[in-house]
């Protein structure tokens, strides 16, 4: 399985991973920001896509819009922070399958993965 992992903040990437290896062994692929998402999941076809909204450069919801361009099936939750609610419905709107508020719990992620990462 592979997951790519969407965030400016590295502190926020790199909690993501630990939590994530934590429930679920898989390859991460990692971005700092929404172009270079966007061009990952074109080398890489992830499984399962964890992006947040608030980026410098390309914002969340643009790189969602052109992955969802390139794979209509491709599987993104959206990462959100207090505040990003009308975001979110846009993102859905849009085509992410769930969203996760951060910090994001074990539990929580764990059951996304299970639900729609699928096998690698």
């Amino acid at each position: 399985m592979k997951i790519l992992i969407c965030d400016d903040s590295m502190t926020v990437r790199k909690k993501l991973i630990q939590s994530i290896r934590a429930v679920k062994e898989c390859e991460i692929i990692e971005a700092n920001n929404g172009d270079v998402a966007v061009l990952a999941y074109k080398e890489h076809k992830p499984n399962l896509v964890f992006m947040d909204i608030m980026m410098p450069i390309k914002d969340g919801l643009e790189s969602l819009a052109e992955i969802i361009l390139e794979d209509a099936n491709a599987k993104v939750v959206m990462l959100s922070s207090v505040g990003t609610k009308s975001n979110l419905q846009t993102a859905l709107k849009i085509g992410a399958i769930d969203f996760i508020q951060k910090p994001c719990e074990e539990s929580r992620l764990k059951q996304l993965i299970d639900t729609y990462g699928g096998e690698a």
